[in-house]
């Protein structure tokens, strides 16, 4: 992606974003420079624990088709989860465009609660996984949407309308997209590592490419190694 088209999103984004009421950090808006500088600072954990902005097309070059949204607010350590102590716990805002492809995915050790914060309707396209980790095309998805128990067949395609959520556990394959418009999602989960927990079913990247015909008006959390450093 060029870094353009990623400033381009970022301020689309936050504009969607604060239209439906909800407020990111102020970490939200440093600059470059001004991130680089706290992080040297008082505020190492921004980049530690990878917050912020997360614009991803998964390598692929079409964000429009196959591509997410993502901003990490709070996130913990996988130390933490070791211990069981301190932050074991995260939080993503993030936004899915109208047929926009968020790819089939399962997580290693994250469970999440997938919550339509606002706008069109948000689908998920589910499976369990098999015994040989894929998805199963057979085998029926137990899954809780707020609080009850459903029951469906493989490959459901289950909606979710503005104040619905489904918790998805690690042997839950998913893929989802907006309909009816962009979709604002929210997520709560156990400890977020984007770097090693994530299994697609199809060989995909995470990150994007980034080419550099720009500067940056904010870093991406997949900049950080580059930017920040250690």
């Amino acid at each position: 992606m060029k870094r353009s088209i990623v400033n381009e999103i970022i301020a689309e984004s936050g504009a969607f974003i604060r239209s439906h009421g909800f407020v990111l950090p102020p970490f939200s808006e440093w600059s470059p420079e001004t991130l680089k500088a706290r992080v040297s600072d008082d505020s190492a954990m921004i980049r530690d624990h990878a917050l912020g902005w997360d614009i991803t097309d998964y390598g692929q070059g079409r964000f429009d088709d196959l591509g997410l949204f993502l901003f990490t607010v709070r996130n913990g350590t996988n130390d933490n989860l070791a211990t069981g102590r301190g932050m074991l716990y995260a939080e993503k805002i993030m936004i899915s465009g109208e047929n926009q492809l968020s790819p089939m995915h399962r997580h290693v050790l994250k469970t999440e609660d997938i919550i339509n914060r606002g706008g069109g309707i948000l689908v998920l396209e589910l499976f369990r996984m098999g015994a040989d980790g894929q998805p199963d095309p057979e085998a029926r998805v137990p899954v809780r949407t707020d609080g009850t128990m459903r029951d469906l067949p493989p490959g459901a395609l289950l909606e979710l309308a503005p104040g619905e959520s489904v918790t998805l556990t690690t042997d839950i394959w998913h893929a989802f997209w907006g309909r009816g418009g962009r979709v604002l999602i929210g997520e709560v989960s156990n400890v977020n590592d984007d770097r090693t927990d994530n299994i697609f079913r199809d060989p995909i990247g995470r990150f994007s490419q980034i080419e550099e015909d720009t500067d940056p008006t904010r870093l991406l959390v997949s900049d950080y190694d580059t930017w920040l450093g250690a």
